[in-house]
């Protein structure tokens, strides 16, 4: 503990050392906020003001937007004046606030994409039913299921990675408080505090795969029963931005957090890292945007109505 609470502060080494790339860095991440925040806020608003999209799934697009400005929110910015600045320094107690709010916006992501494959599921398999099924209160419910997931884990991850002991060596290979790059620079034995993070991770995310699975392997089975060709293509154009997203987002947290220890490039690490920190709040809203013609609809009438 002694160890611990002397430390005061973090050397974060950014995505880049090589002074040639910190403009094209900085416009990059730059344009990519800049998209994440009018792309999520927009959708938000869009959702907000037409009636006919207050629905559990646009209710759980909502939040998933609310989700994606919030946790690009928790990384970009920092980054972005660490290179307008040259500042890397992060005080501990930063350090801290960012792992736990990164941590609770990722977790809350990975339970409200599972909410969503089932509104997908009820949706498609039981279409007669849906009303009854996805009420105002179960889907109250789930969305507040996912943000107290969201808390628990968060906590338990941070309070995890602090837990070890911090010395003289403060420099972590970053461009921001990341749980596993945090832990590298400790100078404790950290072996069961890995073990934990390792479990915890695999177990969040094995287990909202196993619960989305599920539910496209009844979707998939539903639609190929199916001998209407409009019913077919709907079903289809319904679950298609979801799974989308659903690919993209695990892809890259499998690839960061559960590959073995070994074989972990924090190089690597950082591109993936910028993918789901800011890409993929960035693709979310364009995703079910460009594939929604609901939302499209709904844009259009707010456009005409302005005018």
């Amino acid at each position: 503990m002694e160890n611990r609470t002397e430390l005061t502060w973090f050397i974060l080494m950014g995505v880049s050392d090589d002074p040639s790339l910190q403009l094209p860095l900085l416009i990059t991440f730059l344009l990519i906020y800049i998209i994440t925040l009018v792309g999520n806020l927009g959708m938000i608003l869009l959702i907000l003001l037409d009636s006919q999209l207050h629905i559990p799934m646009y209710i759980f697009l909502s939040n998933l937007s609310l989700v994606d400005f919030c946790y690009s929110s928790t990384i970009t910015p920092k980054v972005i004046a660490g290179i307008i600045t040259g500042d890397k320094i992060m005080s501990y107690n930063a350090c801290a606030s960012q792992m736990f709010f990164f941590a609770n916006f990722a977790n809350v992501e990975n339970y409200l994409l599972v909410s969503m494959a089932y509104d997908r599921y009820a949706a498609v398999c039981k279409p007669l039913h849906y009303a009854t099924t996805m009420t105002t209160q179960v889907c109250a419910c789930l969305v507040i299921g996912c943000y107290i997931c969201g808390f628990l884990n968060a906590s338990i991850y941070t309070l995890n990675a602090l837990s070890v002991s911090f010395c003289s060596l403060n420099v972590i290979h970053h461009f921001f408080c990341d749980i596993p790059a945090v832990m590298i620079v400790s100078c404790s034995d950290r072996h069961i505090n890995d073990l934990i993070l390792k479990s915890l991770a695999s177990f969040n995310i094995f287990f909202a795969l196993i619960l989305i699975l599920i539910s496209y392997m009844f979707i998939f089975t539903n639609i190929l029963k199916m001998h209407n060709t409009s019913g077919y293509q709907k079903a289809l154009s319904t679950c298609a931005s979801h799974f989308t997203a659903v690919s993209i987002f695990y892809g890259t947290i499998i690839f960061m957090y559960l590959q073995p220890g070994s074989s972990h490039s924090m190089d690597t690490g950082k591109i993936a890292s910028v993918f789901y920190t800011m890409v993929i709040p960035m693709l979310n809203p364009l995703v079910y945007s460009l594939r929604n013609k609901d939302v499209k609809s709904a844009f259009t009438k707010i456009v005409l109505r302005s005018r």
